[in-house]
């Protein structure tokens, strides 16, 4: 099978991507990809679906009228800017939808701002990143994670609970929000050293093991999927190191597993789909070959091979 041209056969929002980092198109090639996202597949679709007022499904975190009595739906606007974000959708596209999310949008917690991010570390990892995107001010975010860090270097979302421990979920998509943060505006000393320090804490782990026993923390550190959402597995998180660019040597198990779970064909599988109400489908059901998994792992090995 000829796995390039497998994933160059795609959705805009992956194709470039393809392009840009496997295949090695010149800017021009991939950049007319990318451009295409906002009016085609999988972007043109999302962005038709944003509400007037700048939302979407008319929420923040939930659709409106959402009471807990289904599975967490994923259409809300914190969802849809995540996926046209990680999609690489032009945020000149969106022109304007910062502001009409500062009057408009409020966090089904407390009824507090949009921008202002709320008590739970993941939603405020993705609004820093999405703000930084949208040229919102979210400079009150990155601060938080500084303040909100907790004694073993990571973030947990329970801390509002009494948490006193971190979260592997929690502390990478902080991280993911801090490093976008840094890329576009340099960060701050504190919020730099709070990312170093998130960092820690996944690398002593090996991105998977228990720091006490050395055990895995759970099997669902090797089962992948996507969108990957809050979700935590050594794919995921090897693909923040990537971004950041950082070849640990720590990470050397979790990449381990990562090639290990390529099928024969040199694709990898949908390993778990999460339920709850989508805008549609992305990606394949479980079981299946993902072009997205396999953008995702060979890419992260490419990076690792070539460090």
């Amino acid at each position: 099978m000829d796995v390039l041209a497998w994933l160059r056969d795609s959705d805009p929002a992956l194709r470039w991507q393809v392009e840009r980092d496997l295949a090695g198109e010149p800017p021009q090639v991939w950049e007319a990809t990318r451009a295409r996202v906002a009016s085609e597949g999988f972007g043109a679709r999302l962005l038709a679906a944003q509400d007037p007022d700048g939302r979407w499904a008319g929420g923040a975190f939930f659709p409106a009228g959402f009471r807990g009595e289904e599975e967490q739906p994923w259409t809300a606007t914190t969802w849809s800017l995540n996926a046209l974000r990680e999609w690489g959708c032009d945020a000149a596209v969106l022109r304007g939808t910062a502001e009409r999310l500062a009057r408009h949008c409020r966090w089904e917690y407390d009824d507090l701002p949009y921008w202002g991010g709320e008590a739970d570390c993941c939603i405020n990892g993705w609004t820093l990143a999405n703000g930084v995107w949208l040229g919102a001010d979210v400079a009150g975010i990155a601060g938080w994670f500084v303040e909100h860090r907790l004694p073993d270097g990571g973030w947990n979302c329970e801390w509002v609970a009494g948490a006193t421990r971190s979260s592997v979920h929690s502390t990478l998509n902080a991280l993911k929000g801090l490093l976008a943060f840094e890329t576009a505006t340099g960060g701050t000393p504190a919020s730099r050293a709070a990312r170093r320090a998130g960092e820690e804490y996944l690398l002593e782990r090996g991105l998977f093991r228990r720091r006490s026993s050395g055990e895995p923390i759970g099997p669902w550190v090797r089962e992948f999927g996507y969108p990957f959402r809050w979700r935590y597995d050594v794919l995921n998180a090897a693909s923040y190191f990537r971004d950041a660019d950082r070849p640990d040597d720590r990470v050397a198990d979790a990449i381990a597993l990562i090639r290990a779970a390529r099928q024969p064909d040199g694709t990898w599988l949908q390993q778990r789909t999460d339920s709850g109400r989508v805008w549609f489908a992305v990606d394949v059901p479980a079981g299946q070959p993902s072009k997205w998994l396999t953008l995702f792992a060979t890419r992260v090995l490419r990076w690792w091979d070539g460090r």
